[in-house]
């Protein structure tokens, strides 16, 4: 579904990808890991046309993509759950949800998207008519996975989706990620927690200093030495 080939990107001076190369089959889940700072966000800004690409190509099921705008590729399915709570604290639960439709405001299916969030998590339909800033940081990150779903993705990307909360809460959002995949959805996953994000991936790629230093099915990196001693602490 996904392929990226080579691709080069920089905050001015600053490298920050080199040849980066990955792929994500249809219905996978692939993980991305690597320290902080070694390009992990910025490889999902690139696919989702937030960063520039300035060298190599991105496919997104065989039609090449590098160049176009972020809502054109939201409304071609390519839709990301960025790290940290990026809501509109001022507005209310819902209408964050809807907001996430907006690309396909020309379309049917608003009030399924809705009912199948609120599906997922009861908690945002409890607090549906209540203003998102004043919603725990756990509910947060709820609304912000149901808002991705509103636009009805075909590759979802989370970006450290763990951060900052608790192991209960952890638990549940890995469980959301295991059923949509269940599903039939196709995840790329950055994630801090690199035990669990490779329990529930199929393949796997570390990433440092802006490049690809590892990569391959997900148990095999589970056992190698330097993950496990560099991520997996043991």
């Amino acid at each position: 579904m996904l392929e990226v080939r080579g691709i080069h990107a920089a905050y001015g001076a600053v490298r920050a990808l080199e040849d980066v190369s990955l792929s994500v089959g249809a219905g996978e889940i692939v993980c991305l890991l690597g320290a902080n700072g070694a390009g992990k966000t910025t490889t999902l800004n690139c696919i989702s046309g937030i960063v520039p690409v300035t060298q190599g190509r991105i496919l997104f099921e065989g039609e090449e993509v590098t160049s176009e705008r972020v809502d054109w590729l939201v409304a071609r399915g390519i839709v990301q759950v960025p790290e940290g709570r990026e809501i509109f604290p001022g507005l209310s639960t819902q209408d964050n949800l809807e907001l996430g439709a907006w690309t396909r405001r020309r379309h049917n299916g608003r009030a399924a998207g809705l009912e199948r969030v609120y599906e997922l998590f009861p908690r945002l339909k409890e607090r549906a008519a209540q203003r998102a800033g004043t919603l725990s940081g756990g509910e947060q990150q709820m609304l912000m996975i149901g808002r991705a779903l509103m636009a009805q993705p075909r590759l979802l990307m989370f970006d450290e989706p763990s951060l900052g909360l608790s192991p209960i809460l952890v638990q549940q959002v890995f469980r959301i990620i295991r059923r949509l995949h269940e599903e039939g959805m196709t995840i790329l996953l950055v994630e801090q927690n690199a035990r669990m994000a490779l329990e529930v991936s199929a393949r796997g790629y570390i990433l440092e200093n802006g490049e690809v230093k590892l990569h391959g099915e997900a148990g095999s990196l589970a056992t190698d030495p330097q993950v496990r001693e560099a991520y997996l602490g043991a």
